[in-house]
Formats: structure tokens, C-alpha cells, sequence
């Protein structure tokens, strides 16, 4: 019986039902690779980088791929809810878990803020005089009750919330290509394969110019690790998680790539500004009737995707850390429908700063939530490489058993994408206006290490490392 085999049985005993299926969970890593980074956030990153931001997108999308491999190769030794944190807990020790877990925590409410800004300046699109809290505050509660209500009724509505954002992506690229192989459209004199590099090249502004977009790049791929919260809920990890993992690439290929390189070459890269989404403004250039307001209400959705997507990680983790000694027990609670209501509910009540930052800096709430988001999933995916290293150390030396999913490079690829993740957080340090997350996250990780010395002297058992597997263990694993 292999790892995977043996805690696919256990699961039932965290209490949660596992009702997301094959069909749901290939969904939501699809729609967890198409956020409102790409809709929204290309704008900007367009203006800053031009055509070179295709590259930025590619390069970035390979390291998300050596990342993912190496949380499918840790899924499958282990697929658990809360992965991240209990791999961290796992290998690195009792601290990195609670820290972890608590960041991660921390990463999707500062998203759910973003996304939710997104949502209510693309309803400005059509209702400029609502107010942007307004809509953030409708958004918020209404993905809140859909919640509360099953894991199943989550997942649903994040494979029609992808199903959209797929369906719209595809059409924008056969739209784009018709409109540059056949001529049509209002942009058919101008659209051509030239614009990629005939308005002062490929690197418009220099190279330097490009490599600093990649903090909001990487913030355009946050989510991904999203299947790995899935795991305690999915009907048969073993065969849906290597699978969702294993379409990544074409899904950065199609949808980031193929997107932005068709977009670009349909409407010259100064025509886009921050603020405004790429798509929304290739299909007004385009000149189809509808057009612009269809994608306006795809990027809506996309941004909706997100919101609901952090709403349902953020309570998982609560609980994963509740279960662990390191979050009030009240989180362990599950619902009549199985769902952690009361970590769900803590955390739209922090997501409402998303509301008071619309409601009193409308015009700077995305930016600053989306730097410091991105300065969370670094740590994230950093801790989830290194706990990668770890295991693989572990299982040559014979201490614990293969994954029946291993990364390929084995930890190789693991020290690459460690290294451009340090690479991206040097550059955040070096921009004067994203360096402000880093601050945050000192704050952060201040708050953290208090919390620790309070837990460690309360419950010395908690702050623990846990020791080697022994024989009996290790028999059972495998």
C-alpha cells in the first residue's frame, strides 16, 4: 500500500467530505492559473515592461511548474489539508509549520482584499457611481454565505467561475488570430506581428525595466498551490492531484503566454495602462459590439474566482493550525455541512480592510495589497521547495519512503526556483514602492514570533519538533 493509499483512508478523520471530484479539481487549478494578475495586473506590467513581458510571464511560469512538481511529489507522499504548513511542520520543524500556515493564512486574505477591489472597479465599468466599497462589501458577503453552505456547492462554483475564464481566453486568441491572419475588425490595419518589437523593440524600457515586473508577475500566478489545499477533500488524490499538476505548463503556455503575445500583436503595447485591463482594451481596439463589456464581465468573475478560492483556503488552514495547538481551538469546529465556518467567517471579517482601504484609498488599495500578497506566496512557495530538498534527503537516505509522483531533476529543480524566488524578493527590495511589503512583513513575522513564545510557554508540547519516524511508523507508511 503506498503513502498516499494510507492517508487517503485516514482523511475521513479530519471530519471533512471529501466532495470535490475529478471534473472540480482540474478546475480549480485551471482557474488557479487565470486571476485577476492576469486580467487586471498585465496592464501595468505591459507599461512598464512592453512585448518583454511575454517572456517575464514564460520564465515565471517555469519556476511556478518546478515548484508545483515538487508539492505534487510531497502531495502524494502525504496529501493532507493544510500541506504547506504540515510539510513545513514535517522538516523543518514545529516553528516553520506555525509560520507557514499562519502566512499562508495571511496571503489569502491580503488576495481576497485585491480581488475584491478588482471586482468593484470592473463594476465601475458599468456603474461609475457606485462607490468601490460598496461592491467590495456585496462581493464579500455573498461569497461568504456561498461558503457556509458545502464543499461541493465551492467547488461548482469555482469550475463555472474557470469554465468562463478559459472560454473567454480561448475566444480572445482565435478572435486575435483572425483578426491578424484575416484582416477584420476595426484594428486590422494596424494589428500585426510586427508590434511585438517595431515600438523601440522587444525591451522598450531595457532589460532592468522588465526583470523588476517580475514581483507582479509572480503575484499573476498565486493560487496554483491551491490544489494542494484540496487534497484532503479530493475524492481520489492519488490520480486527480498528478493530473491537475501535470497540465500546468500548457495552461501557462495557452492562457499567459499565447494570451499576452496574441493581445500584444493585436494593439501595440503602448496602448495599455495600469488600471485597466489588457483584454478589456484589446476587444474596445478590436471593435466588437458587446465586446469589451462580455470581458469586463469575464474579469469580473475571474477576480469573484479568486475571492472564493481564498475564502475556502484560509479556513482550512485556520484549522489545520487549531488541530495542531497553534490557533484558538474554537477553529477545529466543522459546520452541519462540514465546512470550517467560524476560520471562514474570522477571515472575511479581515478581508472587510479590503472594503476600508476602497472605502478610503480607492485609487492605491490594489497596489498596496497585491506587494505584500506577493511578498506572502514568496515564503509560501519557498517553504514548500525547501521542504521538498528535505524529503528528498530523507527518502535517499532511506528514512522515508518514494513518492509515487517525483519531481524530475529530483531536488535540482527545487534550488532553481529557490534561487529566482530570492532573486524576485531582492528586487522588491530594491523598488521604493514595493519594498513597503517587506516592512509588512517584518511586522508580520514580529507578531508571529511573539505569538510563538506565548504558545511555547503555555504549551510547551505544542513547540515540539517532531522526532524521526520510527520502525513501526515507517512499516505502516509503506
Amino acid at each position: 500500500m503506498t503513502s498516499a493509499q494510507v492517508d487517503t483512508e485516514k482523511a475521513p478523520e479530519e471530519g471533512y467530505e471529501r466532495g470535490l471530484n475529478s471534473r472540480q479539481v482540474q478546475m480549480i487549478a485551471i482557474g488557479g492559473a487565470i486571476g485577476v494578475g492576469l486580467f487586471l495586473g498585465a496592464g501595468a506590467n505591459i507599461a512598464k515592461a512592453g512585448p518583454s513581458i511575454i517572456l517575464m510571464y514564460a520564465l515565471a511560469g517555469v519556476i511556478i511548474f518546478f515548484i508545483m512538481r515538487a508539492l505534487g511529489e510531497l502531495l502524494l507522499y502525504r496529501p493532507v489539508s493544510g500541506s504547506f504548513a504540515e510539510y513545513s511542520r514535517e522538516f523543518l520543524g514545529p516553528f516553520f509549520g506555525y509560520f507557514t500556515g499562519w502566512t499562508y493564512w495571511l496571503m489569502w486574505v491580503v488576495t481576497g482584499m485585491a480581488e475584491l477591489t478588482a471586482a468593484a472597479i470592473y463594476i465601475h465599468y458599468w456603474f461609475p457611481d457606485i462607490p468601490q466599497w460598496v461592491s467590495a462589501l456585496v462581493f464579500l458577503l455573498l461569497l461568504f454565505v456561498a461558503n457556509l453552505i458545502s464543499v461541493k456547492l465551492f467547488g461548482e462554483i469555482e469550475f463555472w467561475f474557470s469554465m468562463v475564464k478559459v472560454t473567454a481566453i480561448i475566444g480572445m486568441i482565435v478572435i486575435g488570430i483572425g483578426v491578424l491572419t484575416l484582416g477584420f475588425s476595426q484594428a486590422g490595419d494596424t494589428a500585426s506581428v510586427s508590434n511585438l518589437w517595431e515600438f523601440d523593440g522587444f525591451f522598450p524600457k531595457g532589460i532592468g525595466s522588465s526583470l523588476m515586473t517580475l514581483q507582479g508577475v509572480m503575484f499573476a500566478y498565486l493560487a496554483v498551490e491551491l490544489v494542494g489545499v484540496t487534497a484532503g477533500e479530493s475524492e481520489n488524490p492519488e490520480k486527480t492531484l498528478p493530473k491537475a499538476i501535470n497540465t500546468l505548463p500548457w495552461r501557462i503556455a495557452l492562457f499567459y503566454v499565447g494570451a499576452l503575445t496574441v493581445i500584444l500583436a493585436v494593439v501595440k503595447w503602448t496602448e495599455f495602462a495600469e488600471g485597466v485591463s489588457p483584454f478589456v482594451e484589446a476587444f474596445a481596439v478590436i471593435g466588437i459590439p458587446a465586446g469589451a463589456g462580455i470581458v469586463n464581465f469575464v474579469v469580473l468573475t475571474a477576480a469573484l474566482s479568486s475571492c472564493n478560492s481564498g475564502m475556502y483556503s484560509t479556513g482550512r488552514m485556520l484549522r489545520t493550525l487549531a488541530d495542531n495547538g497553534e490557533a484558538p481551538g474554537v477553529f477545529k469546529r466543522l459546520s452541519s455541512t462540514k465546512t470550517p465556518a467560524i476560520g471562514i467567517g474570522v477571515s472575511v471579517i479581515f478581508m472587510g480592510i479590503g472594503v476600508v482601504l476602497n472605502y478610503t484609498v480607492p485609487e492605491k488599495a490594489f497596489g498596496y495589497v497585491t506587494s505584500v500578497a506577493t511578498a506572502a506566496g514568496i515564503w509560501t512557495w519557498l517553504m514548500i521547495l525547501v521542504s521538498h530538498v528535505m524529503y528528498r534527503r530523507k527518502v535517499v537516505a532511506g528514512r522515508l519512503p518514494a513518492s509515487s509522483f517525483p519531481a524530475p531533476g529530483g531536488s535540482v529543480c527545487s534550488y532553481i526556483a529557490i534561487a529566482f524566488l530570492l532573486f524576485v524578493t531582492c528586487l522588491i527590495a530594491y523598488d521604493a514602492d514595493a519594498r513597503v511589503c517587506l516592512y509588512v512583513m517584518a511586522g508580520w513575522a514580529v507578531a508571529l514570533g511573539i505569538g510563538w513564545a506565548v504558545l511555547k510557554s503555555r504549551n510547551p508540547e505544542v513547540t515540539e519538533r517532531r522526532g524521526e519516524p520510527d520502525a513501526d511508523e515507517l512499516e505502516k507508511i509503506v
